[in-house]
């Protein structure tokens, strides 16, 4: 007898990372140290007053029961209290905010919310591959809208408007944009709106990374009349050096909210008191923490592009995020021939482009997600294995 997998899950490929993971853990089981500049996962600790908060509010012998769906109450104000502050958007803590166990989740749940059999999507490529699975985990069916260097890494929509955007009910967008650091203005914000009223399709946008090397953070949500369109999902795992502790929210207009609530609700039972309390501490940080952080990320970012540099990558030195994208030297097939190359005689791990669309074969990224002397230690070793 043979138990089979679920048909959701038959075209739905374990994680790349999961993979790969296991591939370098396999050399540094052979002693190879291999230095990861794959994942974007903040090595730097949250602030000293986010911990403290944690551990006083876990000492407390009444935080330990199960939690509402919705969140603390004083959670919900410090996200709203922090998307007036820093993104000039104005949300009603009780309706407009769903604190979630991370933004990841809030992708699934969106995608089980309002997609199913017979609907489409509209997926980046290249994009983040959880927003990909999330659609085919739902039932629903993937187009692929292609963002491309010579398009700044926007899509084109008034061809997307001409295209048959009947079966379509939501779209995913991301800026700044991962993996490519590419930034949407205020112009484009305005008529990615448009676009959604126009063809009536929900804009999901996804921006975990509007604080990292980014003197302007924004949100979709501060369009005039984007809540009638636009979800938001963000995160504290970039910005607070919080990846562990899964704390995401989704933003919106209360009816949106309250529909994906509905299946939240029947999938976990609530986040943990005391990382609650300790977000709000994180979301309360004034413009100095995000100051502080950047000036290292800065000094990294140099590093990685003198690594590139070693490379012989071509790369935009505007771009922002936790990642530096780059187009690969000629001679290679692909981001993963890079990739493959840099990690057998370097010991080296960068992420290939491909794993993000297609559109990102001809390309590598980067992490900033380590000091500078790994840096230093990695293009010290690409450097001796060119002269091998």
């Amino acid at each position: 007898m043979m138990i089979t997998v679920a048909k959701r899950l038959q075209g739905t490929q374990e994680y790349y990372f999961s993979r790969k993971l296991r591939e370098i853990d396999q050399l540094n089981a052979e002693g190879k140290a291999v230095i990861n500049l794959g994942i974007g996962s903040p090595d730097l600790p949250p602030h000293a007053s986010v911990i403290e908060a944690l551990n006083t509010q876990a000492h407390r012998p009444d935080t330990h029961a199960y939690q509402g769906y919705k969140g603390i109450p004083a959670l919900r104000k410090a996200i709203a209290d922090w998307y007036l502050r820093f993104y000039n958007v104005t949300l009603q803590p009780d309706t407009e905010v769903l604190p979630l166990i991370g933004s990841k989740e809030g992708i699934m749940h969106i995608c089980m919310t309002y997609l199913q059999e017979g609907d489409e999507a509209l997926v980046p490529n290249p994009g983040y591959p959880t927003y990909r699975s999330a659609v085919e985990l739902s039932g629903a069916r993937v187009v692929d809208y292609d963002l491309t260097e010579a398009h700044h890494w926007l899509p084109d929509l008034d061809a997307l408007g001409r295209s048959d955007l009947s079966k379509v009910k939501l779209m995913w967008v991301n800026y700044p944009h991962m993996p490519t650091g590419a930034r949407a203005d205020t112009a484009f914000f305005e008529k990615l709106v448009a676009f959604g009223k126009q063809h009536n399709i929900l804009i999901c946008h996804d921006n975990p990374y509007s604080f990292i090397l980014n003197d302007q953070p924004q949100s979709l949500l501060a369009v005039p009349g984007a809540k009638d369109v636009v979800l938001e999902l963000n995160s504290l795992s970039k910005s607070s050096n919080m990846a562990g502790w899964r704390v995401g929210m989704l933003v919106g207009k209360e009816e949106y909210i309250t529909e994906v609530l509905r299946f939240k609700s029947n999938m976990d039972s609530g986040m943990f008191q005391p990382v609650q309390a300790a977000a709000v501490k994180a979301l309360e940080l004034g413009k100095d923490w995000y100051d502080a952080l950047n000036t290292i990320y800065a000094g990294r970012r140099k590093k990685v592009m003198e690594l590139l540099d070693v490379l012989g990558c071509q790369y935009d030195p505007q771009q922002v995020g936790l990642f530096v994208w780059a187009k690969i030297p000629a001679g290679y097939a692909d981001g993963y021939a890079v990739s493959d190359e840099v990690l057998q005689k370097a010991f080296v791990f960068i992420t290939p482009g491909g794993i993000f669309g297609t559109n990102g074969n001809g390309y590598i990224r980067v992490s900033l997600c380590k000091d500078e002397k790994v840096f230093e230690e990695a293009i010290s070793r690409i450097k001796k294995a060119k002269q091998q």
